[in-house]
């Protein structure tokens, strides 16, 4: 089958959302899993954070790896393994072998940067942001998918003809998905839509140039700014089950994930509407607010992070009334802001540096994934008592980071962003009169 731009998109679309969905698995079945193992509220929320630990590192080397050698080569390799481990978590009788299984299983969230750099060698700039964004928010939604179906396809008195544990099933059969899906990727997909794009992008695939990337401030702002979206968006998939069962007191998981899935919904399916209007505003070159002038993405982005802020703020409130639905409705607003800051920053990236896609994708995705790590234990911590004031501390936690970006994003220093870094000072004079 002749691979055109549209078929790129699928194929990596359905294989990023089926990895989202194993890297979230776990998240519905926190409960039977936590009887199992005899674990603490706290100690699921430490598993939580670790479905995050080998994201950083991942992300980054896969997405100097498809810049070499292509994605589906990549994809198809740790959608492989993933399987495989998958499958072995479904027969653990030890924890400490489970959570070894699951890190290695989280790890399939690291090929969101393989297919941010497929899609990007296959589209124009004046298209990114809505195809990056169809691409990253349906494979995203693939944690909404596993709230909502898997309990119920793999239900509390499920006895099937491996397995009497629902949770071990689900594990088992989504690795089968993975591999097949592996195999797939590898047999149809094709790495470029041209073999002098393809040869572009693997001669800038040096170490050398991965530094200089990596190092640049528009790599560095941008990384900051998912760490505060992406990396919250995580930790929510991750925890949101068990906060709507502990903090509101009900051991229903169908409505427990049900709940939680209304996050995943908004952060994942409206990611690709914070795409189209960064690009609609770029192509149309529309100021919104009146910072940043003539940087009409970077003004988009600006606005989408302060938005995550005041809305986890109002979570906290929310949560603190008591009304399970008030909370459950603040959670869908902080994955719309979620979904439109991610949207942004990736019709950003690949438009500024369109031949090392892979490698800025991967910075930005590792240290984005970082939030995944931190926020779930701060959530899971009890402050004062409660599971709701964690919400407000993460927001406080991020004012330094919009300060970041308020700086950056001026427009004499956004101007050589992508030149002027940590190491290599171009453009320094421009920064210096700003």
């Amino acid at each position: 089958m002749k691979m055109t731009k549209r078929r790129t998109l699928v194929l990596a679309t359905v294989s990023f959302n089926v990895s989202f969905l194993l890297w979230f698995s776990f998240a519905p079945f926190t409960g039977p899993i936590s009887q199992e193992f005899g674990l603490s509220v706290a100690e699921i929320g430490i598993l939580s954070s670790a479905a995050i630990w080998l994201a950083p590192f991942g992300r980054i080397l896969t997405g100097w790896l498809s810049d070499r050698y292509g994605a589906p080569t990549v994809f198809a390799i740790v959608l492989g393994y993933v399987g495989l481990f998958s499958m072995a978590s479904a027969f653990a009788t030890s924890y400490t072998v489970f959570f070894v299984e699951r890190m290695i299983v989280s790890t399939a969230g690291i090929t969101f940067v393989v297919g941010i750099q497929h899609v990007s060698e296959w589209f124009d700039e004046d298209e990114l942001g809505t195809a990056e964004g169809i691409y990253a928010g349906i494979g995203n939604a693939g944690a909404a998918g596993g709230a909502l179906l898997l309990p119920r396809l793999f239900p509390a008195n499920w006895s099937g003809p491996l397995f009497a544990s629902n949770w071990r099933a689900v594990f088992f059969y989504t690795g089968v998905l993975s591999i097949l899906l592996g195999i797939g990727y590898y047999v149809l997909g094709e790495a470029a839509s041209s073999e002098e794009r393809r040869s572009e992008t693997r001669a800038n695939a040096s170490v050398t140039d991965w530094i200089h990337t990596a190092t640049r401030y528009g790599t560095l702002v941008l990384a900051c700014g998912y760490l505060m979206s992406f990396g919250l968006e995580l930790a929510m998939n991750g925890w949101l089950a068990t906060y709507y069962r502990t903090a509101f007191g009900t051991d229903d998981l169908v409505l427990a994930s049900s709940f939680a899935a209304t996050f995943s919904i908004a952060s994942g399916l409206l990611r690709p509407v914070g795409g189209y209007i960064s690009d609609t505003l770029a192509r149309t070159e529309r100021n919104i607010i009146p910072l940043f002038p003539g940087r009409y993405r970077e003004q988009w982005t600006f606005v989408s992070l302060c938005f995550i802020v005041c809305m986890l703020g109002v979570m906290t409130l929310a949560g603190q009334s008591g009304v399970v639905l008030l909370a459950v409705g603040a959670g869908f607003l902080v994955g719309v802001g979620c979904a439109f800051a991610e949207g942004s920053i990736f019709a950003q990236a690949p438009a500024m540096f369109p031949n090392n896609s892979g490698t800025v994708a991967g910075v930005i995705g590792g240290v984005g994934t970082i939030g995944g790590m931190v926020y779930p234990i701060v959530f899971s911590a009890a402050l004062f008592g409660n599971h709701h004031l964690g919400y407000a501390i993460v927001a406080a936690s991020m004012l330094p980071i919009l300060g970041c970006t308020a700086w950056a994003f001026r427009p004499k220093i956004a101007s050589v962003a992508t030149e002027a870094g940590l190491l290599t000072h171009a453009g320094s004079r421009e920064i210096e009169s700003d």
